[in-house]
């Protein structure tokens, strides 16, 4: 019978931290941590795909970041289904995950974005946060967003355990599974963690995202 594992995800531009968990819910354990690469590095301005965009016109921005999108989905893809077989052979099925998330601001049209610094830094974000999830999606995993800057406010309601003893927990993964045990590795746990809460709570399997 196959164990059922957690992802958690904090997407930075052009790659990602992932972490796996499995039970049980109450002390969970560190199956799996990787880096994964999201970019297309054979295409140039990938890494930041909409300061890109901002040199070109506006019909070739738009196909820029159209090749940018299948490009990175592809290499999400790949590196997901090779940590669904590795976790697989090792008895454990992905059922779940979770992405850290920006403010959840509502992006305008590419013409807004280009228009603005801070936006474009914006939408970055969300685009290589929505290639993770899209492949997830696809792979037919239950995906939740968690606001990173509510990340240790919302934990403790959703795995009904103080911050002090989430805070301890984390740490004590990270002792039990050596370094390196970064920021990126200790919110990829906790939403890993959070995500499987969630599917405990619910049973569900269905994708989709809140």
């Amino acid at each position: 019978m196959l164990v059922e594992t957690a992802l958690g995800f904090r997407v930075h531009s052009g790659w990602s931290a992932v972490v796996a968990l499995e039970g049980p819910l109450e002390s969970p354990s560190v199956i799996h941590r990787a880096r994964i690469e999201i970019k297309d590095a054979a295409i140039v301005g990938a890494t930041q795909p909409y300061h890109r965009a901002k040199e070109m016109n506006p019909e070739s921005g738009e196909k820029f970041l159209e090749q940018c999108t299948a490009g990175s989905r592809k290499l999400a893809g790949l590196a997901l289904d090779e940590i669904l077989a590795g976790l697989r052979e090792r008895g454990h099925e992905v059922v779940s995950c979770a992405i850290l998330t920006g403010s959840g601001r509502k992006l305008p049209d590419l013409a807004g974005i280009l228009a603005s610094h801070a936006l474009i830094h914006t939408a970055e974000g969300e685009f290589f946060r929505d290639v993770v999830a899209h492949e997830c999606e696809k792979r037919r995993l239950t995906v939740i967003g968690v606001r990173e800057k509510e990340l240790w406010a919302r934990a403790p309601a959703v795995l009904n355990v103080t911050e002090d003893a989430l805070r301890r927990e984390i740490a004590d993964m990270g002792k039990r599974i050596g370094p390196p045990w970064t920021q990126d590795e200790k919110h990829s746990a906790l939403v890993a963690w959070m995500a499987m809460a969630t599917a405990s709570e619910t049973g569900s399997k269905a994708p989709g995202r809140p």
